[in-house]
């Protein structure tokens, strides 16, 4: 069995490493070994910042893909919807320049078949 050393801490730093290892693991040892693992495997110093956290990099990615979804909706109401509007005009301007040659081509066949009629 290992033998147990005592070590001296202020009482608030023992209350916050006490909490923070019942948190999170079995007991008080297992604790500060972890701790100390990760720091030594990672080579990092408890006192180095390791950058930007997560709540502020998820804050300047919502901004970011805000900004893009402001960007896509102006492209939309300037480039798309007229584009869209130009080409359906032009396809009703079509479609109406081709009926009225048809109707013609009709009322010369009834022209026609009335001059048989009259004829015979």
């Amino acid at each position: 069995m290992n033998s147990f050393t005592g070590i001296r801490f202020k009482k608030d730093t023992a209350k916050r490493f006490q909490n923070f290892s019942r948190q999170h693991f079995k007991s008080h040892t297992e604790a500060l070994e972890t701790m100390l693992d990760f720091f030594q495997d990672n080579e990092i110093s408890p006192k180095e910042k390791l950058g930007p956290s997560a709540r502020t990099l998820e804050t300047k990615l919502l901004k970011r893909i805000n900004a893009v979804i402001a960007i896509m909706r102006d492209m939309e109401k300037s480039q798309t919807k007229p584009t869209l509007a130009m080409l359906e005009s032009l396809f009703q301007a079509e479609d109406h320049s081709s009926e009225p040659s048809k109707p013609p081509l009709i009322v010369e066949k009834k022209i026609i078949e009335e001059k048989k009629d009259l004829g015979s």
